[in-house]
């Protein structure tokens, strides 16, 4: 019995199976299981981008861990430029992480360099409003270097404008004129040469003199200085009398105070009884010289007189 094989089928099997190993090599040719995974991220350039192209590295301390997957300006604002990143998935992004732009070599070949990242910082994560992680970014070498050439010039350009100030047609005329005057000087001194030579030496001469003064007022200045000390200390002295007075005073004072007040109203009383005592006896020497016998006798009534009996004299007192 003869088979029939249709060719339809076999040729349509074949097409499958090779169309299906053609995609498969492409598929392991692409990494297949191994292909990487990637993460966008977004930084914000304020400087020109040139060389920079598409797909360029994106190195991590050097390592390659991703590409540039977009460049495009900022719609808002043209003088920046915004950069998608494609990161390998895993690399640690921080949030102190920076890009800056580096070329390689000679050739000029632009590509992204990030740095940073301590180990204690928080991953980078999209904040609210951006599709994406934003990556800081700090200016690279050549801008650095045109900002501090473009001051450089800045300030040349003022130098010269201030020296070309300075040597203006009015300046040089003045300057022309001082070394003029000055050469006069040095003539008129070179004139006046031995004068000068003179006055130096009467001037050294004087200051030696001046030395020898100041050297001898040095023991003159001691003896001085000796003699106010003992004037201080006789002041001192002085001093310390007038206060020994002062209290000599006030003692002196005191006893006068206290004489005042007990032996002078004593002293009073003894005048009085001695002015009684005083008037006592000069009635008793008037007496005793009118009648000297009464001294030895005693006194003697006075007869009455004409008309005087004891009856005229009630109270029977005798007279004197």
């Amino acid at each position: 019995m003869e088979n029939k094989v249709n060719y339809a089928i076999v040729g349509g099997f074949v097409l499958v199976l090779g169309a299906v190993l053609v995609a498969g090599i492409l598929w392991l040719a692409s990494g297949g299981a191994f292909q990487k995974k990637y993460d966008l991220y977004l930084a914000i350039e304020d400087e020109s981008v040139a060389g920079l192209n598409l797909n360029a590295p994106v190195k991590y301390n050097g390592v390659d861990v991703g590409k540039v997957r977009q460049i495009q300006l900022d719609p808002a604002n043209p003088e920046r430029v915004n950069l998608i990143f494609a990161i390998e998935r895993g690399t640690p992004i921080k949030e102190d992480t920076v890009a800056v732009l580096k070329t390689q070599g000679l050739t000029g070949i632009a590509y992204v360099e990030l740095g940073g990242g301590t180990q204690g910082a928080p991953p980078l994560r999209a904040t609210a409003g951006s599709p994406y992680p934003v990556i800081r970014t700090k200016p690279s070498l050549a801008a650095r270097l045109e900002n501090v050439l473009t001051s450089v010039l800045a300030k040349l350009d003022s130098t010269s404008t201030s020296i070309n100030a300075i040597l203006s047609d009015e300046n040089r005329a003045a300057f022309t004129s001082a070394l003029n005057d000055i050469a006069a000087v040095a003539r008129t001194i070179a004139t006046r040469k031995e004068e000068l030579d003179a006055g130096i030496t009467h001037a050294a001469r004087t200051f030696e003199n001046s030395s020898r003064a100041s050297a001898q007022a040095g023991p003159v200045i001691d003896r001085i200085g000796r003699s106010a000390a003992a004037i201080e200390r006789m002041g001192n002295e002085v001093s310390r009398t007038s206060v020994s007075a002062g209290k000599t005073v006030d003692s002196a004072g005191a006893d006068l105070k206290r004489l005042g007040e007990e032996t002078l109203p004593e002293l009073e009383r003894l005048l009085g009884e001695l002015s009684v005592l005083s008037t006592s006896l000069r009635r008793l020497s008037e007496q005793t010289e009118r009648n000297p016998a009464g001294l030895l006798f005693g006194r003697r009534p006075v007869p009455d007189g004409p008309g005087e009996s004891e009856t005229g004299n009630p109270s029977g007192q005798q007279r004197p």
